[in-house]
């Protein structure tokens, strides 16, 4: 329920939104073995324990805040967006970032800026998210004892 998310959250997405992108992330490790988890905040720097407004740092920590490390096959995707700084990051663990490298998370990157830049912010992550649940299909398939290891609704930050 929306109601419970921050202001900031609200003015930038509807319910539907937020529904429409964790229904994304569903879809997307369907294929995949992969975790894909969505974090979204006001600012890269705001609060007292955020001391850096590097928004590939700040994706890292959110990255090990959310135990994404902990995925049985270290594959899990962060996409990482901080608002009002318009500010994004794509994190991949050790496992797919070893396979992709960093040509690819820049290609993803620069797709959703497109997108953000048409004031599309739903149709950017979701896009982002569709883009790499096929690449972690290709690399890392659905096995029949496979086991959805995070949730797949948008985190949102403070």
């Amino acid at each position: 329920m929306l109601g419970r998310h921050p202001g900031w959250a609200r003015r930038v997405f509807t319910e539907a939104d937020l529904d429409a992108i964790a229904a994304a992330v569903r879809d997307a490790e369907r294929g995949t073995s992969a975790e894909i988890r969505v974090h979204v905040e006001r600012r890269v720097g705001h609060g007292l324990r955020r001391r850096t407004t590097d928004p590939m740092e700040r994706a890292r920590q959110v990255f090990a805040a959310l135990a994404m490390h902990r995925t049985a096959h270290r594959a899990g995707v962060l996409v990482y967006l901080a608002i009002e700084d318009r500010k994004l990051a794509i994190v991949g663990d050790e496992g797919i970032h070893a396979r992709v490298g960093d040509d690819y998370w820049t290609g993803v990157r620069d797709r959703m800026v497109e997108r953000l830049r048409a004031g599309a912010v739903r149709g950017a992550v979701i896009g982002a998210v569709s883009e790499v649940g096929t690449s972690l299909a290709r690399f890392f398939p659905r096995g029949p004892d496979d086991v959805d290891e995070l949730p797949d609704d948008v985190s949102l930050g403070r």
